[in-house]
């Protein structure tokens, strides 16, 4: 037994509230459960109880055992002395306040009904991925898209946090938000950290000023990653590094220090040269990138802002001393679609929230044009029968199998709600 299954019992009324009483033999009568809040203090506030024939207004705390009262030390908590009811499973000693008046208590155990237990140990029967897995498929169309929905933009909420810091430690310059989260998806899982630190280390007003010459852009990129630390014969190497420390003096920067970048285990395509040169052309190619990304409204517009390559010198190398065969090394559609889920969808969602202004229903139409994330989350929820058909879906998904079921918080689950009144 677990409290988050009295609290499902105690919002939802899932038991005989008809001939309810007290472990005293009051009888007790509920105009109102009070507000499920999840915050320090009693579980539920501003309950209406009527108890005996005294009608009470207050809060009501749950707990599996009364003796769990004093576990948790509530009797020295003042925001304990307005508790009305204490709902518990099982009663095992008297709870009484500070001025030593008893608390009245409910024992749940003696009202539930074993249909409604014998659900709640189907639901948590432990299973090999998931509670749910072997009953997924007869969740009703309705209930799982309106649960995805909600899932999506808990996401995107979660998403939108370190966004709105960001934009307070940039002095609320939108467009330097933008060259930070971009540079994180550019450097992908093992090189993001390390190129959000290296956009932080470079003032924004200097990439406006510096972006009509690709090779400056480059150069501070490339200097603020320690690339161009060592010495080497490589002409591009030594105009890169002239133009590097040229920079700083002119503007006034101080050399950055950050985490080596690393190559080991990365494809050539995604070398952090290759990732730098492009994240360069971009902001050469792009002006007014940022206005650009709010009014995006489909993802074939996206494809076509993100359709850049690498400066020449790229095309033939991976490494600077190193020719390789030529390529042009743009782009993937895949690589822009996760630029799209990871930086353009958080970033409008955010930035709408800061203005006030709704745009779920723009930003569900653009991921419904986006192929799902294809990873073991999203194949092993098609092979149970729900399959993503898109990325509204598949990020859905991730949140769902990552904040509720990793964390077995089945009652807080739309899912596991609709499973629990109908198995």
């Amino acid at each position: 037994m677990k409290e988050d299954f009295l609290h499902y019992l105690w919002k939802f009324k899932k038991f005989d509230t008809l001939n309810l009483k007290t472990c005293n033999q009051e009888e007790i009568i509920i105009g109102n459960v009070g507000q499920f809040l999840e915050l320090a203090g009693p579980d539920f506030f501003n309950a209406q109880i009527t108890i005996g024939n005294q009608k009470w207004a207050g809060n009501v705390e749950i707990h599996i055992k009364s003796s769990d009262w004093y576990l948790h030390h509530h009797e020295k908590d003042s925001n304990y002395e307005n508790v009305i009811l204490h709902v518990v499973w099982e009663h095992d000693s008297e709870i009484y306040r500070n001025n030593n008046s008893e608390i009245p208590v409910l024992e749940l155990k003696n009202y539930v009904s074993k249909e409604t237990l014998d659900n709640y140990k189907k639901l948590l029967t432990p299973k090999s991925w998931i509670f749910c897995e072997k009953q997924l498929k007869g969740i009703p169309q309705f209930e799982l898209t309106n649960w995805q929905e909600r899932l999506f933009f808990e996401r995107l909420e979660r998403k939108s946090k370190p966004i709105l810091e960001l934009l307070q430690s940039t002095n609320n310059d939108w467009e330097a938000v933008l060259f930070c989260l971009l540079a994180k998806n550019f450097g992908l899982n093992t090189n993001g950290e390390i190129f959000f630190k290296i956009a932080q280390a470079i003032p924004f007003s200097v990439i406006r000023k510096e972006c009509f010459e690709v090779e400056n852009l480059e150069a501070l990129l490339f200097g603020s990653a320690g690339l161009l630390d060592a010495e080497k014969e490589d002409s591009c190497f030594k105009d890169l590094k002239f133009r590097y420390f040229y920079l700083l003096h002119k503007h006034q920067i101080e050399k950055s220090r950050v985490e080596p970048v690393q190559f080991f285990k990365h494809r050539p395509d995604n070398f952090p040269t290759i990732r730098l040169s492009q994240l360069a052309n971009l902001y050469h190619s792009q002006q007014n990138l940022f206005s650009k990304i709010t009014d995006l409204n489909s993802v074939e517009v996206a494809y076509e802002i993100f359709r850049i390559s690498v400066t020449p010198y790229w095309e033939t190398h991976y490494q600077f001393d190193k020719e390789s065969p030529k390529k042009t090394k743009k782009l993937t559609k895949s690589f822009i679609d996760l630029i799209v889920l990871n930086t353009i969808i958080p970033l409008q969602f955010a930035y709408a929230k800061s203005q006030g202004k709704e745009v779920s229903e723009d930003i569900i139409a653009v991921l419904n044009e986006v192929e799902p994330e294809k990873n073991s989350i999203i194949e092993k929820f098609s092979s149970f029968g729900i399959k993503a058909k898109n990325a509204f879906e598949s990020q859905s998904l991730l949140q769902l199998k990552n904040e509720y079921c990793n964390k077995n918080k089945c009652l807080d689950c739309a899912i596991g709600m609709e499973l629990l009144r109908n198995n």
